[in-house]
């Protein structure tokens, strides 16, 4: 099995995991970087208020997705991207919480997406002082880049997962998982939907 993935990053507008503001998708076929997107998302309705915090984090303003796709406009690009690939991410409990929420409130069905984290990889790879994305990215080779861009980050993201495989001689995802005593995550049970009478 080669190792192949796409990473993802995801800008919030507000603490709701449903407020997708920005995604960042990087392809990596056997390793290598094949392809990137990035794109502006309007967030869905009752979560599309934008906090001061998330906007001096990532420094997007609600004019600056004022004509974005919003979530369900955007979600079948975003899946082709992906495709049936583990999605890789720094903290992955976030971004596919994001993912499976703003696909809940718009009455979507979210793919069931295998996930890996890289926070957790470089907990077990590296031994750092702090293991926030830029710091465990520099020990990957990836310095220097704009933290809190969806795409940068999932760059960011992605070479800790290539580093981390050649490290510890793996040739996937599984096997780069098994080596270091962690697990690639399995998608959760689908949340059945009520139905009105």
């Amino acid at each position: 099995m080669p190792l192949d993935f796409t990473a993802i990053d995801f800008e919030t507008a507000n603490s709701s995991p449903a407020s997708a503001c920005s995604v960042g998708l990087v392809r990596v076929r056997d390793g290598l970087v094949v392809d990137t997107e990035s794109w502006l998302i309007r967030p869905p309705a009752g979560h599309d208020d934008f906090q001061e915090w998330n906007i001096k984090i990532h420094g997007i303003r609600p004019e600056d997705v004022a004509g974005a796709d919003t979530w369900p406009d955007q979600f079948e690009r975003l899946c082709a991207f992906a495709g049936t690939d583990v999605l890789v991410a720094h903290n992955a409990g976030f971004d596919l919480k994001v993912l499976r929420t703003a696909s809940q409130v718009t009455d979507l069905d979210c793919p069931p997406y295998r996930s890996l984290c890289t926070l957790q990889v470089a907990r077990k790879v590296y031994d750092l002082d702090s293991y926030r994305l830029p710091k465990a990215a520099a020990a990957a080779g990836f310095a220097e880049f704009a933290h809190h861009d969806a795409l940068a980050d999932a760059r960011a993201c992605a070479q800790i997962a290539i580093d981390a495989a050649q490290r510890t001689a793996s040739s996937d995802l599984d096997s780069l998982a098994r080596a270091i005593g962690i697990r690639v995550a399995d998608a959760p049970a689908p949340v059945a939907r009520e139905h009105a009478a």
